[in-house]
């Protein structure tokens, strides 16, 4: 029987986004990763060299993921409370981003996993803002990336810190995620009108 490279690899990737999620690059365990994917764990050392090369591309895919799944285009710019909504949507659905971009946050020690290429988007996302300053639909009282940096920081707190929500602003959150995503469209909107 043909061993199926993609398939094992894939297998491997979705148990090690759940593992660095949870324990993050110093807690997660290549033992568990291997276990939860039905895989022997030296498939990881073949295929991705180390955990820490692992975590990269866990967290590159992932961000690639995002960056798929809820674009900023030039047109969508000029509503950053709408981009935020969408992002706050995607990670209702799929928590382990925002969760993946904290633990690296956490270990960041000057650089970053497909570092390269995330200053390449970002910068895509940033020309996005700053066309919408310039059109007048965004406020130009703030730079673009510190803009937009604002935004990211407000919608990952959602996710990385639900303790905040549930003492600052406990009407919404017991109201669920529609109250929620709500006042962070609000916030954001009127953070950049």
């Amino acid at each position: 029987m043909a061993w199926d490279t993609a398939r094992t690899k894939q297998l491997l990737l979705d148990a090690a986004v759940a593992e660095f999620a949870e324990y993050g690059p110093e807690g997660a365990r290549v033992a568990r990763i291997a276990t939860r994917a039905g895989i022997n764990k030296e498939r990881i050392y073949t295929y991705f060299g180390n955990k820490e090369k692992l975590f990269a591309t866990v967290l590159e895919s992932e961000l690639e993921k995002v960056a798929a799944a809820v674009p900023l285009t030039c047109e969508q710019a000029a509503d950053l409370g709408d981009y935020a909504g969408r992002v706050f949507d995607y990670a209702q659905r799929n928590p382990y981003p925002a969760r993946l971009l904290a633990w690296e946050g956490l270990l960041y020690e000057g650089r970053a996993a497909g570092e390269r290429q995330r200053v390449d988007h970002y910068a895509e996302k940033i020309a996005a803002v700053t066309q919408a300053q310039r059109n007048g639909t965004l406020t130009d009282g703030i730079g673009a990336g510190e803009l937009l940096r604002a935004v990211i920081s407000l919608t990952a707190s959602w996710v990385n810190l639900p303790q905040l929500a549930h003492m600052l602003t406990p009407q919404a959150t017991s109201r669920g995620p529609k109250a929620q995503r709500e006042l962070l469209v609000t916030l954001v909107r009127r953070l950049t009108a």
